[in-house]
C-alpha cells in the first residue's frame, strides 16, 4: 500500500473516530431538563464560535459610519434584546439591536469588539446577566459575572463610549412557560447582582438603568402581564422598558456632548 493510500485510510479513520467521539459528548445536567436539552443543543456553538461573531459580522460590515451630528447608540444583549422592535419604540433614532438569544455576559466579551466599538456608537445600553444566573454556558459566580461586567466598561470607557448598565429583569413563575425559567434564575442572585450594578455605576461615572423596579410586583417577581413565559416582555413589558431606555440614552448623550467639548479644550 503506497503512503499516501496509507494516509487517506489513517485520516478516515480519525474522521470516524473523531465524528462518533462527538456524538457521545454530553454535557453535567443542570438539574433542569430544558435547559439541558437546550445547553445539548449550543454544543457546536460553544466549541466553533463561541461568541457567536457570525452572527452581526456581514451586517457590521454593510452598516456605514456614524455621519457627523449621529446619534448612534447600540444596544447589547441576549434574547430579551434580540426580540425586542428597537425600530418600532424608537422610530427614526439611529439605534442598532446586537442581541443575540441565550447569551451570557463570558459570550458578549467576546463579541463586544465587533458588535460595539466598530460600529462608533457613542452610547451602548448593555442588558445581560439573567442567562448567567440559569448556566447558559456553565456555572459562574456573581464574582465573575460581575468581572465581566467591568471588563466591559472598561472597554467602552477606552473607546469614549458612554455606558448605560440595565438592571437585570425579575422573572415570574405565573405561567406553565414561565415556571422552568423561574426556577433556573434565583430571583436573590438577581437582586445582588442589581445592587452590585447600581453600586458600579455610581462609583465608575455610568449610567444605571432600572427596569426592575418598574416591572416587578409586590411579591417580588415580574409582572405577570409583562411576560407570557415568565421571562421574555411582551408588547406591554417593551412598552414599559421604551420611554425607560430613552429617557436613560437622553442623560448619556448629554454626558457624552459635555465629554467630547471637554477633550477638544484639552
Amino acid at each position: 500500500m503506497s503512503l499516501r493510500k496509507v494516509t487517506r485510510y489513517v485520516l478516515a479513520v480519525l474522521s470516524l473516530y473523531i465524528g462518533a467521539f462527538a456524538q457521545q459528548v454530553t454535557l453535567p445536567s443542570t438539574g433542569h431538563s430544558g435547559l439541558d436539552q437546550y445547553r445539548a443543543s449550543r454544543i457546536a456553538v460553544y466549541t466553533d464560535d463561541y461568541g457567536q461573531l457570525a452572527r452581526y459580522r456581514d451586517a457590521n460590515t454593510a452598516l456605514k459610519p456614524p455621519v457627523a451630528g449621529e446619534n448612534r447608540v447600540v444596544f447589547f444583549g441576549d434574547s430579551i434584546t434580540d426580540i425586542w422592535n428597537i425600530a418600532e419604540s424608537f422610530p427614526g433614532k439611529p439605534y442598532i439591536n446586537r442581541g443575540i438569544g441565550g447569551q451570557t455576559t463570558s459570550q458578549m466579551l467576546v463579541r463586544f469588539r465587533q458588535d460595539v466599538i466598530t460600529l462608533q456608537p457613542k452610547v451602548v445600553v448593555i442588558l445581560a446577566g439573567t442567562n448567567d444566573i440559569a448556566g447558559n454556558t456553565g456555572p459562574i459566580s456573581n464574582e465573575d459575572i460581575e468581572a465581566n461586567f467591568s471588563s466591559l466598561a472598561e472597554l467602552a470607557r477606552a473607546h469614549n463610549l458612554r455606558v448605560i448598565f440595565s438592571s437585570i429583569l425579575p422573572v415570574h413563575n405565573y405561567t406553565p412557560k414561565g415556571e422552568e425559567f423561574f426556577a433556573q434564575r434565583s430571583p436573590e442572585r438577581i437582586l445582588a447582582l442589581n445592587a452590585w450594578m447600581k453600586d458600579y455605576c455610581v462609583a465608575n461615572n455610568l449610567i444605571f438603568l432600572d427596569y426592575f423596579s418598574a416591572m416587578v410586583d409586590d411579591k417580588g417577581l415580574l409582572k405577570r402581564d409583562l411576560a407570557d413565559d415568565g421571562l421574555h416582555p411582551n408588547k406591554a413589558g417593551y412598552a414599559i422598558m421604551a420611554p425607560l431606555a430613552e429617557k436613560a440614552i437622553a442623560k448619556a448623550l448629554a454626558e457624552s456632548t459635555q465629554q467630547s467639548a471637554l477633550r477638544i479644550q484639552r
